[in-house]
């Protein structure tokens, strides 16, 4: 597939999604949305090769936001999120593998919740997070007022939120918001896309670790043991579980294959 605002490619079983608008900090227009949303749909059809998506930005820029000179403005904001976003959203939280995030620089607005979807969220020292929404009068959307509290605590959601003041890597790092902090751009890719090979070679359980975790903050305690019930005799029956086992008993290195 061939694309303007965004880069896509498969480098070992890792589908590689890079923003690709620099000249705006990867400020994300309608092309680029439709263009998301198609990669996207491409990596999660059953017939797609790729075993983790790694998503990050070209340029210096992970994402700014929505860029509202393109995007329509503010005009029909619900019917974007509606009919745009959240089924781009949904697709992501709904994928059969995981996620690593690569976050090589502003994070902001929509952009912040594009870069909390990570399984692994990794982030270098050029990075900073910020809920830019209260500074021109508008809420948080992409799903940010569900991921934050949960996150981050209440308290400290409310404060990014309501101040619009940006948060660096570092303190991100230490309020458990991402998962790595690497010293620049370069070393964030190095490490990010050894993680996302990493959770490639892994079992097919992964994307079920994945759903268990969404699950989580909807369920009762009795739901999620159920539903652990349920998708652990699923993943017994792989072949990923069958090959585990065999590499435990004869100490070696397991070989998934994610199935």
């Amino acid at each position: 597939m061939n694309f303007n605002k965004i880069e896509c490619e498969t480098q070992d079983q890792v589908a590689i999604i890079r923003f690709n608008d620099p000249n705006v900090r990867n400020a994300i227009g309608n092309e680029m949305l439709g263009e998301l949303k198609q990669a996207v749909a491409s990596i999660a059809r059953p017939d797609s090769k790729a075993r983790c998506l790694l998503l990050t930005g070209v340029g210096r820029g992970f994402c700014s936001g929505a860029n509202l000179s393109d995007s329509g403005g503010t005009s029909n904001i619900d019917g974007s999120l509606r009919g745009g976003y959240h089924p781009l959203f949904f697709t992501l939280r709904d994928l059969d593998i995981p996620i690593v995030t690569a976050v090589n620089g502003p994070a902001a607005g929509v952009g912040m919740s594009f870069a909390l979807m990570g399984d692994i969220v990794c982030a270098s020292k050029n990075a900073f997070f910020l809920q830019a929404f209260a500074r021109i009068g508008l809420v948080p959307d992409g799903g940010s007022t569900f991921l934050l509290p949960r996150l981050i605590g209440w308290g400290r959601a409310l404060e990014l939120s309501m101040l619009a003041e940006r948060l660096p890597a570092e303190k991100a790092l230490e309020w458990g918001l991402i998962n790595r902090l690497y010293e620049d751009n370069e070393q964030l890719i190095e490490g990010a896309m050894e993680i996302a090979v990493r959770l490639a070679q892994g079992p097919a359980s992964l994307g079920m670790i994945r759903r268990l975790y969404w699950a989580s903050p909807h369920n009762a305690y009795e739901q999620q043991l159920d539903m652990e019930a349920r998708l652990q005799s699923e993943a017994g029956k792989t072949e990923d579980n069958s090959e585990g086992v065999s590499a435990f008993l004869n100490k070696r290195d397991p070989q998934f294959k994610g199935r």
